[in-house]
């Protein structure tokens, strides 16, 4: 331990501690842009400076590691008065005007650069903003990008590749012409984004932000002529009461479908229920490859920025992917054909709206091989706006239950939302359906947690079933590396995001460690209290099969449930 003096009082902190760590450890709050835990420090918009004693200049807290003896002032006058001048000229770069104000602003409720004032206590602006010009990129179909509003803090180039192992954004130019841009600048939609969002989750400013879906919503809402379905995913419901003011992990799925109710969706269903088929469909393949010799390890196809990763960089194991889609458009597929005909609803009539916790799910439900069987994306964040667009103070409703038919879940489909989720869920059910004998012990936590690659081996008739786990695309790059130099593997689950889907990039603001690890536990809660938690126990799927599909992996099933990829090389 090391003794130092910060702001008079004296403190131990471990060795190797920077400045900005020891601060936060003392409930000091330093001013930053550009730093975020768990990327490199880049130290470049200084906004943390501090003065520490002996030194002629100020010290960047993040980047200035603890000394024994140190004695530091966090916020002197000189310390302030720099401050105020650095942050004026960031504000200036950030084009603050009437067309780019804070009400329209995607970051209007959780603005780090309004924080940051509030820190540094600016109380005038003397600055113009500085007129840009650059173009919006509106090339993608998850994700847009307002490059007058970015102030380079390099955040988004460092989660992008430091923690997915992608890389597709690039500092270009010098000086106050610098800008963050895509290669050739090119925009997002035509570089090997995997529109995962963690780049939104990374941004201070708002520069980034899904592509919008909800004023479409609001329009067939608004049309008496269209019968409007919604579904949501897992991971949503032990998140979309952030926005509101309750904890992370506060589990709101009853207040949430009665306020979709409100907002005048026709039938609200939930997306575990296609989670339960997913792993009939999926556990079927796996069986069936297991048996016959078929091309293994098979690999999960839940997640879209996955799914585009694999495309992208390692296009010669695509035939080791499922060809079960993801549940978002099983369900899109189920309601345009089996509830559509069971409720005489013409196809020109019905609206599918997902509410997902993924920015890439807007890009999934655009695919050419899957393109109808959803028609608009709410992310986690979207809904909430709209919420309270509506004014219905969502966390003072009375709980209420799903629609039938669609809306009956196990427990085994509400913890897809979680990393190890799907593998989980897909090991309850092939052991029994491969034994025949009750599985005594249904929690499997050896997949469970947020460690970066989890790999666990299960008895199933003396078949030693190895299954492998990966979120994050940093981890799962380092994953796919093992299975290409030979590793072996029957089962691997990949999520594109850290934690799986309760991180997605579609969650509300901020989503991090803490965060992460408050859903994931309410994730498992909810399993735990349920009395069905096993995907082949659920009746309603099975009356799906019983009245059109047939039987899991039928000619039907394949028709509607599977769907194929494409070799896109980078």
């Amino acid at each position: 331990m090391l003794q130092v003096n910060i702001d008079g009082k004296t403190y131990n902190v471990n060795e190797g501690s920077s400045i900005l760590e020891a601060a936060g450890k003392a409930h000091i709050k330093i001013p930053t842009l550009c730093y975020e835990e768990g990327l490199s420090i880049y130290g470049g918009c200084r906004l943390c400076v501090v003065e520490i004693e002996g030194e002629r200049l100020l010290q960047p807290a993040c980047a200035t590691e603890i000394k024994e003896g140190m004695v530091i002032k966090t916020h002197s006058p000189k310390v302030q008065e720099v401050r105020r001048n650095l942050f004026e000229l960031i504000i200036a770069s950030h084009d603050i005007s009437c067309k780019l104000n804070c009400l329209t602003c995607s970051k209007n409720g959780n603005c780090e650069l309004r924080q940051a004032a509030d820190i540094i206590g600016i109380n005038q602006v003397r600055l113009k903003s500085r007129d840009k010009g650059y173009s919006e990129d509106r090339s993608s179909y998850s994700i847009i990008r307002e490059p007058n509003k970015c102030i380079t803090c390099g955040r988004c180039i460092r989660k992008c590749e430091e923690v997915q192992g992608i890389g597709i954004f690039t500092m270009a130019n010098r000086g106050p012409a610098t800008i963050v841009t895509t290669f050739e600048d090119k925009g997002m939609g035509n570089v090997e984004c995997t529109n995962c969002g963690q780049c939104i989750h990374s941004c201070p400013t708002g520069a980034l932000h899904e592509v919008y879906h909800y004023e479409n919503v609001w329009d067939v809402l608004n049309d008496p002529s269209k019968h409007v379905v919604v579904q949501t995913a897992p991971a949503v419901r032990v998140a979309i009461s952030e926005p509101f003011g309750a904890e992370p992990g506060a589990v709101a799925t009853g207040q949430m479908v009665a306020a979709l109710r409100r907002l005048g969706f026709d039938r609200v269903f939930d997306t575990n229920f296609t989670a339960d088929l997913t792993i009939m469909e999926e556990g079927t393949e796996l069986i069936e490859r297991i048996n016959n010799g078929g091309i293994l390890p098979l690999l999960t196809s839940c997640s879209p920025g996955w799914i585009k990763f694999i495309e992208h960089f390692y296009p010669d194991l695509l035939p080791n992917i499922s060809s079960c889609k993801s549940p978002q458009q099983m369900f899109g597929a189920v309601a345009k054909t089996y509830y559509a005909e069971k409720n005489n609803i013409p196809l020109e009539d019905l609206v599918v709206v997902s509410v997902m916790p993924c920015t890439a799910k807007k890009f999934e439900a655009r695919r050419p091989e899957m393109e109808g069987d959803v028609d608009f994306v709410l992310t986690t964040r979207e809904l909430a706006r709209m919420i309270k667009t509506a004014g219905i103070d969502m966390l003072a409703l009375e709980e209420e239950e799903y629609d039938n038919l669609m809306g009956v879940s196990s427990g085994a489909a509400d913890i897809f939302g979680a990393t190890g989720g799907v593998m989980e869920a897909a090991l309850r059910t092939a052991y029994e359906l491969i034994t025949g004998e009750e599985l005594e012990k249904l929690d499997f936590e050896m997949v469970r947690g947020l460690e970066g690659i989890k790999v666990a081996e299960i008895d199933i008739n003396g078949l030693k079933v190895k299954g492998g786990v990966a979120h994050g695309l940093g981890n799962v790059r380092k994953l796919m590396d093992r299975i290409k130099s030979g590793e072996e593997f029957h089962f691997i689950e990949l999520m594109a995001c850290p934690g799986g889907c309760l991180g997605g990039g579609g969650q509300p603001i901020p989503t991090n460690e803490e965060t992460r690890t408050r859903r994931m536990k309410a994730i498992y809660e909810i399993d735990k209290g349920k009395k069905m938690r096993k995907s082949h126990e659920n009746s309603y799927v099975q009356k799906l099969y019983d009245d059109y599909l047939g039987k899991p992996g039928s000619h039907r099933a394949h028709e509607l449930l599977h769907t194929s990829y494409t070799a896109r090389g980078v």
